[in-house]
């Protein structure tokens, strides 16, 4: 490769746009102004989410999944954000925007008791009435017949009641350990018991090895798919479980615990074995939130606050079951075609014959992977050839999830168990998959893996594969670099781009980044590559406030951003700074958000976009415009702190011109024309839904990219390119659209 593309990387010249002047940028505006909120940012994507649930155009089972996601979403966010709050709320600490850590504990929760409130009516007003009549009922013990009361009474007995383990608190049957989102129930007794005792509060645990969701016999269901719930099962024979007492009240109850791990780097000796100690705990970790039932008496719900030292605001009353994530057991097992998205076919990015060689292929040009309407399985393909192939010697990856069954990771054993020189970077602290990723290490090092857990006090999140191979007596470079999981599953419904790429430098450097991890000696220069925490930061900024200098000189500058969260304030600070020099900015932001867009002498040339849909949006993409150099690089990072500063991240260029120009028509220019699942993000913080105008067509950039590279029904695959006239429409070759861009007076 010529030094061509390197002499257009971007220097900033001294004109007073240097980092001092990023600073000053805002510096006329109250914090409170020129910032968002980052956790009630994140509960707002949550809302829009949620608002899938309540479009009615969307599959009545698909409007379900949103609800199971909106609730696990919500887990998370108590697991780590709310808990991080508390911890810091003990600490008698102050909050980044200076307000008091309890009014912001208090403001954070209002919002998500009203999300949860909206929650649960969708379910109830909406979702399930909707599908009962479309032949799938979830029957409460008041809705059952008495043939199917009698099979539950059976089923009952049989299969639940020998697993439950009633426990009466007195002193020698203390409260017992609830662990994180489990299923409970407290029940409220009066009379004596066998010993003449008049204990009043027993804990009844659901075992986690029990289904949460009942389908009853076709015989008993009629015309309907008919299903039963196990915490109403339980409720329905509650009593039974203490005879010769009277149950006056009972409720279920579900705990939230922190979870976030914390592991100390200065004891530690072995991470893969304090992980697996520190996992343990994570069961019980401090209490954030407790679930309840509506109808909860409230000496009961007292009593479980009390028990798990919590105030009144982290208590939630809904109307429902305790876990609606458990209710992905009821989609699961409903096979309605009607009531589901219509199925999807990924094209292949590349069609290997029998005996071909994904190697010569590489070599002929870079390859760009666009998942989830490109398969998945290229990239399995590339690492089962390097695997099998006798000409590789050496086998390079990174893993942050890979989940339970991957042929990929199984390839990598196969290559370690036949001598190939395999190095795996395993993150084990990637959040929820920490006891897979140990699994997967243990195994790889049972066949001769070398494998590495990242470096302490910072995640591996790049994602990376290196395969290096002998021809012709000389070693050769094929990489795949990502902005997504190597995970087969997630691949199906995530977002993401990948390169496979034969550039030799390119090649190069990412060893360079294995050999930094392995070795934890300081990286070397990288021409091709942004490598965090070293370098991400520092290019992303120069590159804005290139762009900045660009519009200072009077000459067009844009810059299109497509990511997961916009958190850093620095960054954020540089496009504000590149905004009142005149540069147009589109962010394509799907979460968090602290950034204000359109306001007067400070953002009124940005605009933020979200777009939610049948797919996770997960693609990470930096466009500068860098007068016509066009300059695109594809991450695995956020803007957000973490990502920039304690995380191994990886930002990588797409050089090819033409794979450029698909990069700007599938990952950018599609999604600046939704007007179907496109939310705007307006100055104060709300999200506004963006809606065809006037005459306007009703324009869904997913199921734009599903008909552009989906397989075609005779089993023919589309070709690479995407040719939509009314996207290229007065675009110039390679540059992204402006014409869904308002004027800046309607952006203020």
């Amino acid at each position: 490769m010529s030094d061509n593309f390197i002499d257009k990387r971007r220097t900033i010249a001294e004109d007073g746009l240097t980092a001092n002047s990023i600073c000053k940028a805002a510096a006329d505006f109250p914090v409170s102004e020129i910032y968002l909120d980052r956790e009630i940012s994140q509960l707002a994507f949550n809302q829009r989410v949620l608002a899938q649930a309540e479009d009615s155009s969307i599959p009545l089972q698909e409007r379900l999944r949103f609800l199971c996601i909106t609730s696990n979403n919500l887990d998370e966010f108590y697991e780590v954000r709310i808990a991080s709050l508390m911890a810091l709320g003990k600490q008698e600490s102050k909050i980044s925007c200076k307000t008091d850590l309890n009014e912001a504990l208090q403001h954070v929760s209002l919002a998500c008791h009203r999300l949860v409130e909206r929650q649960y009516a969708i379910l109830n007003s909406e979702v399930l009435p909707r599908m009962a009549r479309e032949g799938v009922c979830l029957l409460h013990h008041k809705d059952r017949n008495e043939a199917q009361r009698a099979w539950i009474k059976t089923y009952f007995d049989s299969q639940i009641r020998p697993l439950l383990t009633p426990i009466v608190l007195d002193p020698a049957h203390p409260f017992p350990q609830v662990a994180n989102k489990s299923l409970n129930f407290i029940v409220s007794l009066v009379g004596k018991d066998a010993f003449g005792r008049r204990s009043s509060i027993a804990i009844v645990r659901a075992p986690r090895v029990l289904p949460r969701v009942i389908r009853l016999p076709k015989e008993l269901s009629g015309n309907t798919q008919a299903f039963c719930l196990l915490s109403s099962i339980i409720q329905a024979h509650i009593a039974e479980l203490f005879p010769q007492r009277d149950v006056i009240a009972f409720s279920q109850f579900r705990l939230t615990r922190d979870s976030d791990l914390w592991v100390g780097e200065g004891e530690v000796k072995d991470l893969r074995q304090a992980l697996k100690i520190e996992l343990k705990n994570r069961q019980f970790g401090a209490a954030v939130r407790l679930e309840v039932a509506s109808n909860c008496p409230d000496e009961l719900a007292q009593f479980l606050l009390n028990q798990f030292s919590l105030d009144q605001i982290h208590l939630y009353r809904v109307n429902g079951p305790v876990n609606l994530v458990r209710l992905f057991e009821l989609i699961e097992q409903v096979k309605i075609p009607a009531l589901c998205f219509p199925p999807f076919h990924p094209s292949s990015a590349i069609a290997l014959k029998d005996g071909s060689d994904i190697f010569s292929l590489v070599n002929k040009g870079d390859i760009l992977l666009h998942h989830p309407f490109q398969s998945f399985q290229t990239v399995v393909d590339f690492i089962h050839h390097a695997a099998h192939d006798p000409d590789v010697v050496v086998i390079k990856h990174s893993v942050y999830r890979a989940g339970m069954a991957s042929d990929l990771m199984e390839s990598l054993i196969y290559a370690a168990r036949h001598g190939k020189e395999v190095v795996v970077i395993v993150e084990l602290k990637a959040r929820f998959d920490e006891e897979q990723n140990i699994e997967w290490t243990q195994r790889l090092e049972q066949e001769g893996a070398q494998v590495i857990y990242g470096v302490m006090g910072l995640k591996t999140h790049a994602k990376l594969s290196l395969v290096i191979r002998r021809e012709n007596n000389s070693l050769r470079y094929y990489a795949h670099l990502g902005t997504g999981n190597y995970h087969s599953a997630t691949a199906k419904v995530y977002t993401d781009f990948g390169l496979l790429t034969a550039h030799q430098d390119i090649g190069r450097e990412v060893n360079e980044v294995f050999i930094h991890l392995t070795s934890l000696t300081k990286p070397k220069k990288l021409r091709y590559l942004w490598l965090a925490p070293f370098a991400l930061h520092g290019e992303i900024v120069r590159s804005i406030m290139n762009e900045a200098k660009i519009a200072k000189l009077g000459r067009p500058a844009r810059i299109i951003a497509k990511m997961n969260a916009l958190i850093d304030k620095s960054v954020i600070s540089a496009l504000y700074a590149a905004s009142k020099a005149g540069v147009k900015i589109d962010l394509i932001v799907r979460g968090a958000c602290a950034l204000k867009p359109g306001v007067a002498g400070l953002s009124e040339n940005i605009r933020v976009r979200s777009i939610l849909g049948r797919f996770l949006e997960h693609t990470r993409i930096y466009y500068f415009r860098n007068d016509l150099a066009h300059d695109v690089y594809l991450s695995s990072a956020d803007w957000m702190g973490r990502n920039l500063f304690s995380r191994i991240e990886v930002a990588f260029p797409v050089l090819d011109k033409t794979l450029k120009r698909r990069v700007l028509s599938e990952g950018l220019r599609p999604y600046l024309k939704d007007n179907t699942n496109s939310w705007e993000l307006q100055p104060d913080g709300l999200y506004k839904r963006r809606k065809p105008r006037n005459n306007q067509n009703r324009f869904n950039a997913q199921q734009h990219l599903m008909l552009s590279l989906s397989a075609t029904s005779d089993g023919k695959k589309t070709l690479f390119s995407v040719t939509d006239s009314a996207i290229r429409a007065k675009a110039g070759p390679g540059e992204p659209d402006d014409a869904s861009r308002p004027s800046s007076s309607c952006v203020k």
